[in-house]
Order: C-alpha cells, then sequence, then structure tokens
C-alpha cells in the first residue's frame, strides 16, 4: 500500500510538471523573438534619424577626405554654398539614399547584436540582468560594430562613391555596383575592408562602452533608473565624440581607399595609404582632416541614435505591454 501511494504521487507530479514546460519553453521563445524585432526596429529608425540629420555635413566631410584640399570651416562652408548653388539644395543630400540603404540594415544589426552580446556576455561573466563591468562592455560594443560592418560594408563602398561623383556618372545603387563591378572587379566591392574593421572595433567599443558608462554613473548618483531625453543626447554626444576621434585616421583611410578609382590614386594597403597621406598632406593635415567637422556632425549623430534607439524601445514595450493587458 504504502509503495503504491508513493508511486501515484510521483506519477501526480511528473504530470502535473509537463504541461508547465511545454506551455513555459514557447512564451520564453516568444518573448526573445519579440525582443530581437524591436531591437531590429529600433536601431534601423536610430541609424535613419541620425544620418538623415548630418548627411550634407557627412557629404562634405567625405569630400574633403578623399581630396588634398586642405581642411578649414571657411572651406567647408564654401564647399556646401558651391554645391548648393551650382546642383541645388537637395543636392546635398546626395548620397543619402545609398546611405539608407547602407545605415538602417547596418544600424538594425549593430544594435541588435550589441543587445545580444550584452546578454551573452553578461551570461558568460556572471552578470546576467546586471550592468556589465568596464571591460565586457567595450567588447559588446566592439563585437557589435564588427558584426554589422561585415555584413552590410559594399553598400558603405556605394555610398562613398555617390558621395564623391557627379550625379552624371551614377544615376543610382544598382548602376554603382554594376560599373564597378564591370570596370573595377567585385573585388573593389570589398576594397578599404580591412581599415573599416580596424577602425570599426574601437569606435564601436568606446562609443557604447562610453554611453553605457555614463548611463550607470548617471543611475548610481541621480537614483532615477532612466536618463531624460536631453541626457541620453548628452550622453550619445559624448559617446560620439571619443569614439570618433579615437578611430578618425582609419575611416580617412578608408575612404582613399573606397574612392581611388574615380579619384586617380592607386592604394594597395593601410600603410601604403597611410604614408602617401602623411607625405602628400602631412601627419595632422592629412590623417585628421575634417575632424573638426566630425566633432560637430559626430556627436550630433551619435546622440540622436542613441537616444531614437532607446526611446523607440521603450515605447515598443509599452506598447506591447498595453496589448497584453488588453488580452
Amino acid at each position: 500500500m504504502g509503495n503504491g501511494v508513493r508511486e501515484g504521487q510521483v506519477d501526480f507530479k511528473q504530470q502535473d510538471v509537463e504541461p508547465l514546460t511545454s506551455t513555459h519553453l514557447p512564451a520564453e521563445g516568444n518573448q526573445e523573438k519579440k525582443k530581437v524585432l524591436n531591437s531590429l526596429m529600433s536601431g534601423a529608425l536610430a541609424g535613419a534619424v541620425a544620418k538623415t540629420a548630418v548627411a550634407p555635413l557627412d557629404r562634405t566631410k567625405i569630400m574633403f577626405q578623399v581630396s588634398s584640399k586642405r581642411f578649414s570651416a571657411k572651406e567647408a562652408y564654401r564647399l556646401i554654398y558651391r554645391t548648393y548653388l551650382n546642383e541645388g539644395f537637395w543636392s546635398l543630400w546626395r548620397g543619402n539614399s545609398a546611405t539608407m540603404v547602407r545605415v538602417i540594415p547596418y544600424a538594425a544589426i549593430q544594435f541588435c547584436a550589441h543587445e545580444e552580446y550584452k546578454q551573452l556576455l553578461g551570461s558568460y561573466y556572471g552578470f546576467q540582468g546586471k550592468a556589465l563591468t568596464p571591460f565586457p562592455r567595450f567588447i559588446a560594443g566592439s563585437l557589435a560594430g564588427t558584426t554589422a560592418a561585415m555584413l552590410t560594408y559594399p553598400l558603405d563602398m556605394v555610398r562613398a562613391r555617390m558621395a564623391v561623383t557627379p550625379k552624371e556618372m551614377y544615376s543610382n545603387i544598382v548602376h554603382v555596383f554594376i560599373r564597378i563591378s564591370r570596370e573595377e572587379g567585385l573585388k573593389t566591392l570589398y576594397r578599404g575592408f580591412t581599415p573599416t574593421i580596424l577602425g570599426v572595433i574601437p569606435y564601436a567599443g568606446l562609443s557604447f562602452f562610453t554611453y553605457e558608462t555614463l548611463k550607470k554613473l548617471h543611475a548610481d548618483h541621480s537614483g532615477k533608473s532612466q536618463p531624460s531625453p536631453p541626457e541620453r543626447l548628452l550622453f550619445g554626444a559624448c559617446a560620439g565624440l571619443i569614439g570618433q576621434s579615437a578611430s578618425y585616421p582609419l575611416d580617412v583611410v578608408r575612404r582613399r581607399m573606397q574612392t581611388a578609382g574615380v579619384m586617380g590614386h592607386t592604394y594597395s594597403s593601410i600603410l601604403l595609404t597611410m604614408q602617401e597621406i602623411i607625405r602628400e598632406e602631412g601627419l595632422i593635415r592629412g590623417l585628421y582632416k575634417g575632424l573638426s567637422m566630425n566633432w560637430v556632425k559626430g556627436p550630433i549623430a551619435v546622440g540622436i541614435s542613441f537616444t531614437t534607439f532607446d526611446l523607440t524601445q521603450i515605447l515598443l514595450r509599452k506598447l506591447q505591454h498595453s496589448t497584453n493587458v488588453e488580452r
């Protein structure tokens, strides 16, 4: 009798547990899918808004980076004004369609990958559900930037070409791909890839690291769990300033290698490109050309990007929560 009772109890428990497990796992899977989708949507919107806001400054910076002209704020203003007079107001956004084709998937992948890498590193280092320590925080940002750059690089190449060439040369994004493939070979689509990755590691790493660190410091000292939108903009601006300053010379090298085919140069490697830039234009004037414009453009773009991502994430969570409550 005693054994029969015990066996009955065991069977009862097993039958009671199994339905809970089977219904619990799909719910967790759905939550994870929603989280990834939210990150992708928020990242895409963040990238699009930020890049469109600074597109005229971005195009001007690229035009200086790929030429031997000396950069100054006065010359940058003259170039913007001449472009406006000769080609019209909307020409200041030339290449922005190519930028959107690149930046939307790039930003979506980068922000989503960052959230996933944070979770993975949190599990690995034992910080699940808590803010990461500085080193994992930097690694998460670097890995996110590298992942996004690897998957979207040819689109960045196309965008750079459209920014520095007259509109008669390339009619649209597809035309750029076709002409480069026919005239210069498919390998050209990945020209400048190495300096891009070398630049992305410190840029993305320091940007995400700085932003996340400032948010954590704010929470520790203010007692508020979330910063306000203006505070997010400020934290993002600081992140952009530090990240772009650290990786800027490699950004110049990347642009030179990407546009070599249409600018009459041949750059075979990172070191040779750097040597030629330094020999012709000098160390500071060459490798840091346009950095002062980046100190204006970069913080604005990164600040808008991080803020848009965070606020969109919060909005989507609220919408999902209200939908679940109604159900």
